[in-house]
């Protein structure tokens, strides 16, 4: 798979100093790790499925869910898993260039879909798991080993930390300690760790306005914080973590100011294309992403291709972070060095971690060239 690979040479040339590199779905977990981006989900039951996700990879989404959970309902189940099936029976004739998850409910669909599988799991990259606990989550890890074995074929794991043991403060700690030495055991078997942020709201009967980010909510980013801190460590010890749900894709009547500063709109000349990420909601996004990544969180959960742009033109790594962490990996001497663009101090201890991801990024979703912003990318993004 490839991000940006939708479009057109010229454009690539116009915009990248580096262009974003071929990922093998086959190798080192973290470089896959890191160019997840926008991961979409999409409901198991639709009857048009293999061919929408055909069409979302073609648009440039490299990370796509099936789910068989919160967005089918009870007496849809038995349906949703027939037509996963059906469907990764056509992928596996002609797989995508994009990696495709089955959101599953229980272990046992799981084994269910798997042993189902004639042709093989070639369209199939792994399961996500949703309200992973340490109790409750191994059955389902055990289940895509003996998976793997069965299709010759690794398949990946995405655990969802939502359930009531991760967000209450009593049980937080000794139960993320759990899960990180239970990941720890399939640390070859997990991609990513992913954060269901509205179930967490749901346990204190909040629902986040589209005027906030999720930061907003401090009960949640207070839990945020702390499956960061215990799970994303840049040690041997840590995971990727993706970023949880944009739940809003339609315009609405807005309480506060709009989250984008006009200035990088006007140099742009792109006034008009600022009004509408306004008014679709799209500028609280790009302003969560930004905190997603300031917070240690690489991804982000989507539920509207709308959202796919905006993901990844932040993805992108910029000149200017770039050859930071050029500068940064040049030397293991430690020390500062005054920036190439003379406008910040990089310490070459404190921010190696740092450079290191920045590169796996870099990789992932390419350097752009000199001059050349978020709002470049995101216009060409959004055109397509």
């Amino acid at each position: 798979m490839q991000h940006f690979s939708h479009l057109d040479s010229a454009v690539l040339e116009r915009l990248f100093l580096h262009p974003p590199k071929p990922i093998d779905p086959a190798g080192d977990l973290a470089t896959i790790a890191a160019a997840l981006g926008a991961t979409l989900y999409m409901p198991a039951t639709r009857s048009d499925l293999a061919e929408t996700l055909r069409k979302r990879s073609r648009e440039g989404v490299c990370s796509l869910v099936i789910d068989l959970e919160d967005a089918v309902a009870d007496h849809n189940l038995e349906l949703a898993v027939t037509n996963a099936v059906a469907t990764l029976e056509q992928l596996a004739t002609e797989p995508l260039d994009s990696l495709v998850f089955v959101r599953a409910r229980t272990p046992d669909h799981i084994r269910e879909i798997c042993a189902s599988l004639t042709h093989g799991a070639a369209g199939l990259a792994g399961f996500v798991i949703p309200k992973f606990t340490a109790a409750r989550g191994g059955a389902f890890i055990d289940e895509i080993v003996t998976a793997s074995e069965a299709h010759g074929r690794r398949l990946l794991a995405m655990p969802v930390l939502e359930s009531a043991e991760t967000v209450f403060r009593e049980t937080r700690d000794t139960e993320l300690a759990a899960i990180r030495e239970l990941l720890g055991a399939h640390r070859d078997r997990v991609l990513a760790v992913r954060i269901g942020a509205t179930d967490m709201c749901g346990m204190f009967g909040i629902r986040r306005d589209r005027d906030l980010t999720i930061y907003d909510v401090r009960v949640v980013a207070d839990v945020i914080s702390a499956i960061v801190n215990h799970l994303g460590r840049s040690d041997d010890s840590g995971f990727v973590i993706t970023g949880p749900v944009w739940e809003y894709f339609a315009d609405h009547e807005r309480m506060f100011r709009p989250m984008l500063r006009q200035t990088p709109f006007v140099e742009q000349e792109a006034v008009r294309f600022r009004q509408q990420l306004v008014s679709h909601d799209l500028d609280a996004l790009l302003r969560e992403v930004a905190l997603d990544r300031a917070n240690g969180i690489a991804g982000k959960t989507v539920i509207h291709p709308s959202h796919v742009p905006a993901v990844h033109a932040l993805s992108a790594v910029t000149h200017e972070e770039y050859h930071d962490a050029l500068d940064i990996l040049d030397s293991d001497e430690g020390g500062v060095r005054a920036s190439g663009y003379k406008n910040k101090m990089n310490e070459l201890g404190p921010h190696r971690n740092w450079a290191r991801q920045t590169m796996l990024r870099a990789n992932a979703f390419g350097v752009t060239n000199e001059g050349i912003t978020f709002v470049d990318l995101l216009t060409e993004l959004a055109d397509r």
